[in-house]
């Protein structure tokens, strides 16, 4: 009689799993700067990430000692500091791409890995994409917008994530709208209005009344510090991106003018 091995039956599986990730591709090794952009561009939104994993891209950061992808973030306590800044920021590090050989000996003692993969998402950044992706979609369809049909009140946050935002009441100053997608504001817009947040520059922002503290598309800011054309406060208007050879800037035009 031929006996048979009876293998165990375990308790878990390994298995490939595609895993959609944020890449924070880094310019520059200066921790100060970078807390510094951080703080500039999302301390006004510290619910913006949501506990996302994230990967750091070295491959075009340049140092402040000259040359990209290497320099600074070559110490354990270096990478350390990093990783607390992101935290802070609500992104959870997992790996690390690109870097020279202290970088990512630095990066596995603070338990990151190193892949060469490139990330399947960016942090938000005003590089253009591609038409199809534009458009939002949850389960195959058109995502609807997030409507609110009250004014938005000093203090207040209000973001539309993967979508458009609808606004029915006024958003006073102090208060701050965000959207993934386009901003419309059925009403006076005198806080702050932040669309295109992930990085779609085709994103566009309506008001019946411009009177703004700060709007923004994709990462280009206009703030009040730099008063509006006298022709366009209290008009309706629509706010787009223009890019152009000169660089990029918001162009306000006036609606029903």
């Amino acid at each position: 009689m031929t006996q048979q091995t009876v293998h165990p039956r375990y308790v878990f599986d390994i298995k490939s799993s595609n895993l959609s990730l944020v890449a924070l591709v880094l310019r520059s090794t200066d921790l100060t700067l970078l807390s510094r952009d951080f703080d500039l561009r999302f301390g006004a939104m510290p619910n913006f990430f949501d506990q996302e994993g994230v990967v750091i891209d070295l491959s075009q950061a340049c140092s402040t000692r000259g040359g990209c992808g290497s320099g600074n973030l070559e110490t354990a306590l270096e990478f350390s500091v990093l990783i607390d800044l992101l935290r802070s920021h609500q992104l959870r590090p997992v790996a690390i791409r690109g870097g020279n050989e202290q970088q990512i000996a630095a990066a596995l003692a603070n338990g990151l890995v190193h892949t060469a993969r490139e990330p399947e998402r960016s942090l938000p950044t005003k590089k253009p994409e591609p038409a199809e992706s534009r458009e939002r979609v949850v389960g195959g369809v058109p995502a609807d917008p997030v409507v609110v049909e009250r004014q938005v009140r000093c203090g207040q946050q209000i973001y539309a994530k993967g979508r458009d935002l609808v606004i029915l009441g006024m958003v006073n100053p102090g208060a701050e709208v965000v959207a993934d997608g386009n901003i419309h504001i059925y009403a006076p817009l005198r806080g702050r209005a932040i669309a295109g947040a992930s990085g779609n520059q085709a994103a566009r922002i309506f008001t019946l009344a411009m009177e703004p503290e700060i709007v923004s598309i994709a990462g280009v800011y206009c703030t009040g510090d730099a008063p509006l054309p006298q022709s366009m406060v209290g008009k309706a208007a629509r706010i787009s991106l223009s890019i152009s050879a000169a660089g990029e800037r918001l162009s306000m035009e006036e609606i029903f003018g």
